[in-house]
């Protein structure tokens, strides 16, 4: 029982932890932005090229980068007068979302062949 409380606590510190990336990915425009930055051949993308890729307008595809940008999901690099967008590689960001479904999953697994006492998991009231 002590253990089930412990890991509750560990895992709403780690959604905490992950809740302004799960927002910024969770989106279905911004999945698509970032798709397009993944499919695109070279390091970062304009505004403009995300525009034709997604068929969103220019204002709503910088709306969405901030959210993304803040997430730290993606950042952008400055050449001349343009920006570049791109996915980050910010290790911090993936692996703390990475560990947080690795322990939902194991934490469901456990669930399911019945490891933490009280789980009522499959059982018929």
């Amino acid at each position: 029982m002590k253990d089930c409380a412990e890991q509750r606590l560990i895992l709403a510190e780690e959604f905490k932890r992950c809740q302004r990336s799960i927002i910024a990915i969770g989106d279905e425009t911004r999945q698509s932005i970032i798709i397009a930055l993944l499919e695109n051949d070279t390091i970062g993308m304009r505004v403009g090229e995300i525009t034709q890729k997604t068929h969103l307008s220019r204002p709503a595809v910088s709306h969405h980068l901030k959210i993304l940008k803040d997430a730290k999901i993606i950042s952008m690099r400055k050449k001349g007068t343009k920006n570049y967008y791109y996915i980050d590689i910010n290790k911090t960001c993936w692996k703390n979302l990475v560990d947080l479904i690795n322990h939902v999953y194991d934490l469901v697994e456990k669930a399911s062949k019945n490891e933490y006492p009280n789980n009522h998991l499959g059982e018929e009231d």
